[in-house]
């Protein structure tokens, strides 16, 4: 059924992509617990591991209390082309730095290659969409408090069950192990490069663009395994088949709570208060 903006929704590929993203995800955890490797890597820092269920509480818990909020409306439609001139090529680009990652040696190609695909490549999409019509735009995010100020709740309680109850990481060494001024300039590298860029790709303009074409939950569970994937090239430890299983059911799931939060509030500040955490806080608990 064409809507009133002239472009057609495609719940039948979308219902695809959901179910084989579930599958992926729930097959992971079994042949995991089926294995005994039910402890995964938490950072790419060193090998220590937790067991995966206490990365699932957390965001389960968040998405959770995400319901209580009413959604954002979806984004505007723009005709039956627009939408893919952005959804595609910033899916490739996504595709591409998961896939070539483990193929390069550590820095600088690393970051090198992550402000090409996951910077570059979008400057360069908008650009020429800009040029084109019918052009698709994202609706803007709600005005009220509600959606302003609702995800404190369901953030407060991620951090809450990551880093200070029982299911909490074990903290880091690496900040006593460094000047201050590396420490803050680590810090601040780290939150711009990963959490602020990450969350804008992969959320903001990859998960949102799709989210128009496929609906919410299949956009959410593409974005967060693509997510996922290209983690291989930083805690890969050499067995392909396990690293993607562990990665789904760790960075997956987490990206499910990433992905949630954003498609309900259309707020920037809940995924980089999540995102800076996962990359931070047991590095300031350590200290």
């Amino acid at each position: 059924m064409i809507n009133d903006r002239g472009s057609v929704p495609r719940p039948g590929v979308g219902t695809v992509v959901l179910v084989t993203g579930a599958a992926l995800i729930v097959g992971s955890a079994l042949w995991l617990i089926a294995s005994g490797d039910t402890g995964i890597r938490y950072t790419a820092d060193h090998d220590g591991t937790v067991p995966m269920w206490h990365r699932w509480i957390p965001a389960l818990a968040g998405i959770a209390l995400i319901r209580l909020v009413p959604p954002a409306r979806p984004a505007p439609w723009a005709g039956p082309v627009a939408p893919y001139r952005e959804a595609v090529p910033l899916l490739l680009a996504a595709v591409a730095f998961a896939v070539t990652l483990p193929l390069l040696g550590g820095e600088p190609a690393y970051t090198l290659l992550k402000l090409a695909l996951l910077l570059g490549v979008p400057a360069g999409v908008f650009w020429l969409a800009r040029r084109r019509t019918p052009r698709w735009r994202p609706e803007p995010a709600p005005a009220d408090a509600v959606h302003r100020w609702g995800p404190a709740l369901p953030v407060a309680a991620w951090l809450v069950l990551s880093y200070a109850g029982p299911l909490a990481l074990p903290p880091s060494d690496y900040g006593r192990s460094v000047d201050a001024a590396v420490l803050v300039g680590t810090l601040i590298v780290g939150f711009a490069l990963n959490a602020l860029l990450e969350e804008l790709f992969y959320r903001r303009w990859l998960q949102t663009r799709w989210e128009s074409i496929l609906g919410r939950w299949p956009a959410i569970v593409l974005a967060s395994l693509v997510w996922a994937a290209w983690h291989v090239g930083i805690q890969g430890t050499g067995r392909l088949g396990t690293d993607l299983a562990v990665l789904a059911v760790n960075h997956g799931v987490t990206g499910l709570f990433l992905g949630y939060l954003w498609s309900r509030y259309r707020r920037m500040w809940p995924l980089l208060v999540v995102h800076g955490a996962i990359n931070s806080a047991a590095i300031l608990l350590g200290l």
